[in-house]
């Protein structure tokens, strides 16, 4: 009888746990330690890292005691196959019991991870153990036992980009966040890690990015700045201390403006109406875009005094806030929002272009290099954070240039307003099509130091704020 039946199961299953347990009890002395685990999974043709085999016996160790006794890996294991189970039933789209390659490639496309048909039939081959090209429970719960789970989240986890890398602009697109670190309130912990990246690496850079504002507004034909001379020319007006001008405000925006932006990113996310746990790409941008021009729109009037206080020369504001006391008095209101239609165009290819050749970097790299973890590693994540943020900003420098010098213009006493077509038209009629590049030497100058001093005080940070979920 059924009965009958799920007693047989029941004690199938503790045997098969026994001897599990007893083949990695490598001392045998009754508990399984993070050596015990290493050699003995070793021996099973599966190799772990050491943080991966600390997470299995954290996780498990109810005691405290370093190590796992069978009753705790027992539960262990049982908990583990119940998340097993989940992304088995998620992949399972045809819900027969069994994943075939049409399945893990469309589950894949869902979200915007593209792999060929060849490519599934690899990673079937390695857990098919009976040949049918088909995956079941079984042999997907003996594939995954005691390995790391290869499924979305774990995409998610080790793929972050706009909340690591910092180059300057808070154009890209948020990144996604796991449930688990959604629960677990590690989400937080990531913002506040990237806020303080953020602020490091823009404090580092800032001589960088004020010689490009100086060569934005005022390099020409005429007035020809080169790097050096641009920063000989600072040093000379103001003193070293010059070189920082402008910075303060620049790290004062990040909070608001990415707080704003996040908040904004999970609304619409909702508005969409998905329930997925990570959105299809052209729906990422989407929300992506309308979330920046949000914080962007709420922000703004920082942004413009950011550029004046770059460009103030010594002794012109004694300070952010005489600054704006000064500029409300003279120009108005209005003058917060100089240069806004062209910020708020340079949203989409900035963030387009950086989220596109971010994904076809990532699935390149996954398609050929993932094996047992879709961890990239350092190098690999600088390479692709930085190409796709030089390439982002290459297509949108256009649009900051002219943005640049309307929230500048104002601060020319008597001269004429201008709108973003006739700005437009002027430089390429008086400088040419490279006249609309001015400042782009220093400014992509600034991105590997910016990427790399923002990944560095972010993985610091992440571990001074206790994260564990990477």
């Amino acid at each position: 009888g059924p009965c009958g039946r799920s007693v047989c199961e029941a004690s199938e299953q503790d045997r098969r746990l026994r001897a599990l347990f007893q083949k990695l009890d490598v001392n045998r002395d009754g508990a399984l330690c993070i050596h015990d685990l290493a050699v003995g999974l070793g021996r099973l043709g599966l190799h772990r890292t050491e943080l991966d085999l600390l997470k299995i016996v954290k996780a498990g160790d109810k005691d405290l005691d370093g190590q796992l006794d069978f009753e705790e890996f027992v539960h262990y294991l049982q908990d583990h196959e119940k998340k097993l189970r989940l992304v088995f039933k998620s992949l399972d789209k045809k819900n027969d019991g069994r994943i075939d390659a049409q399945e893990i490639v469309q589950s894949l496309r869902d979200l915007g991870v593209k792999i060929s048909e060849q490519q599934a039939e690899k990673i079937l081959k390695s857990m098919d153990k009976n040949g049918t090209m088909t995956i079941d429970w079984n042999e997907w719960r003996d594939y995954h036992l005691l390995h790391p789970v290869e499924n979305i989240p774990e995409i998610i986890l080790y793929w972050k980009h706009s909340t690591i890398f910092d180059v300057g602009e808070n154009l890209t697109v948020p990144d996604e966040f796991t449930v688990e670190e959604r629960q677990t309130g590690m989400w937080w912990r990531h913002l506040v890690a990237g806020g303080g990246a953020g602020a490091v690496s823009r404090t580092c850079t800032a001589p960088l990015d004020r010689l490009k504002v100086l060569m934005q507004v005022h390099a020409s034909r005429s007035n020809n700045m080169c790097i050096v001379g641009g920063f000989t020319q600072m040093i000379r007006e103001g003193g070293p201390r010059s070189l920082w001008r402008g910075n303060g405000i620049n790290v004062l925006k990040i909070a608001p403006e990415s707080a704003i932006k996040f908040m904004a990113y999970e609304q619409i996310k909702r508005f969409i109406g998905t329930d997925q746990e990570m959105l299809r790409i052209h729906e990422r941008l989407l929300a992506g875009s309308l979330a920046g021009a949000i914080a962007q729109s709420s922000i703004y009037p920082m942004e413009v005094l950011k550029t004046r206080m770059a460009l103030r020369k010594t002794g012109q504001y004694s300070g952010m806030l005489d600054c704006a006391k000064n500029i409300l008095a003279k120009e108005g209101m209005a003058a917060f929002y100089k240069g806004y239609i062209p910020n708020m165009l340079g949203i989409i290819p900035y963030a387009g272009i950086d989220l596109a050749v971010y994904e076809t970097l990532k699935n390149a790299w996954l398609q050929r290099y993932a094996v047992n973890s879709a961890d990239p590693g350092v190098f690999v994540l600088l390479a692709c954070g930085t190409i796709s943020s030089t390439c982002g900003q290459l297509a949108s420098y256009p649009l900051a240039l002219v943005r640049t010098r309307m929230q500048a213009q104002a601060s020319v006493e008597g001269a004429p307003e201008v709108t973003m077509r006739g700005l437009f038209k002027h430089i390429l009629k008086t400088e040419g099509a490279f006249g609309l590049y001015r400042g782009l030497a220093p400014n992509f100058m600034k991105v590997i130091p910016a990427v790399s001093i923002s990944y560095v005080v972010y993985e610091n940070l992440k571990m001074t704020l206790g994260v564990q979920s990477r």
